[in-house]
């Protein structure tokens, strides 16, 4: 009979960095503000930002530290594919639409259609599903997004 309950074989199987898991459940939390944004710019904005921190939250669980170097900084979706080779698709699509968020976070007018911005918010969304399943992180041990007092 196995006497470890159902929560703590989560904590069990699931070992990963708070930092990670926070990135991660910043990520969710991103997902659900994006989701009530008015705008397709703040839609796409939100859903970009939130893939960007799941990926994160992957890197950071996943990097290996190297030896001090100089050299030119890398962002999370160059980092992405070298821990994660399974999300390197994932990573350049992402990648790709970087200068289109930072058009639509600069205000530009038409920077992002209503129907890029959906599509991106649901593409983002399965992006943090994966993530959070390449991290051995089940749905339900993520936490619960703040309530407003």
């Amino acid at each position: 009979m196995n006497t470890i309950s159902p929560v703590r074989q989560d904590r069990v199987r699931c070992r990963v960095a708070p930092s990670a898991l926070a990135l991660l459940e910043s990520a969710r939390q991103g997902l659900a503000s994006a989701e009530t944004e008015m705008t397709p710019s703040g839609r796409f904005v939100g859903a970009h930002l939130s893939a960007l921190r799941a990926a994160a939250a992957i890197v950071a669980a996943r990097a290996e530290p190297t030896p001090p170097r100089r050299r030119r900084p890398q962002s999370v979706w160059e980092l992405l594919p070298k821990v994660e080779p399974t999300l390197s698709e994932w990573a350049a699509f992402f990648a790709a639409g970087a200068g289109k968020r930072a058009a639509a976070e600069a205000g530009l007018p038409r920077a992002v259609s209503g129907r890029e911005a959906d599509e991106l918010l649901r593409d983002a969304t399965t992006f943090v599903a994966l993530a959070a399943t390449a991290l051995g992180v089940p749905a339900q041990s993520m936490l619960p997004l703040q309530e407003a007092m």
